[in-house]
């Protein structure tokens, strides 16, 4: 069954993560020409209340704060959501840049969405993930300044590289593919 990534992101900015228990987790890699960073943060939240007629559910995060989340009719096996349950909200998110030498590609935009939820019979769960990747091209390299500018479908951005020498091999015309990736995944449990 398909839950609407609108319905993932409105739960998910109800969700103080801040105020839950968080554990988080980042990984940054790099090879000539390329580089990327990915990281993870995970929370949870007790049940501390349902009702069944407005469909809203009561949390209480580890660190005392209180929220409710509205579930919609998009919510499917809400009956199961039981008090003493616990939340887990997972997000995660990857970012990766590739050189192109030469810069014969087109510069585009493509994205793609996914959602899933829980079956019929099984805990209250869901998730939805979105792709995008973007060929820009290079502009400008400031040496100097240690900053690229790319121009992509639709705007161009400069943007400052954190070590200047890696923009030696860097040259206008060139492109990049820049990859992005985001996921969020909610699961109710059992205590």
């Amino acid at each position: 069954m398909k839950l609407h990534s609108a319905l993932l992101v409105a739960l998910l900015a109800c969700v103080p993560v801040a105020g839950m228990a968080a554990d988080a987790a980042v990984a940054v890699g790099q090879a000539p020409g390329k580089v990327g960073a990915a990281g993870r943060v995970s929370a949870k939240a007790k049940v501390e209340a349902v009702d069944a007629a407005t469909r809203t559910v009561t949390f209480k995060g580890e660190k005392g704060n209180v929220f409710e989340v509205v579930a919609g009719d998009e919510v499917k096996n809400f009956d199961q959501i039981k008090v003493g349950d616990v939340l887990t909200v997972t997000y995660a998110e990857a970012i990766a840049f590739e050189l192109k030498k030469g810069g014969k590609g087109v510069r585009e935009r493509r994205e793609a969405t996914d959602a899933v939820a829980a079956a019929p019979g099984e805990k209250p769960a869901g998730a939805a993930g979105r792709r995008m990747i973007i060929v820009a091209d290079v502009t400008k390299v400031d040496h100097k300044a240690g900053t690229v500018t790319l121009r992509g479908p639709k705007q161009s951005r400069t943007l400052k590289v954190d070590d200047p020498a890696k923009l030696k091999n860097v040259k206008v015309g060139d492109q990049v593919e820049v990859t992005y990736v985001e996921a969020v995944a909610l699961e109710i449990g059992a205590k």
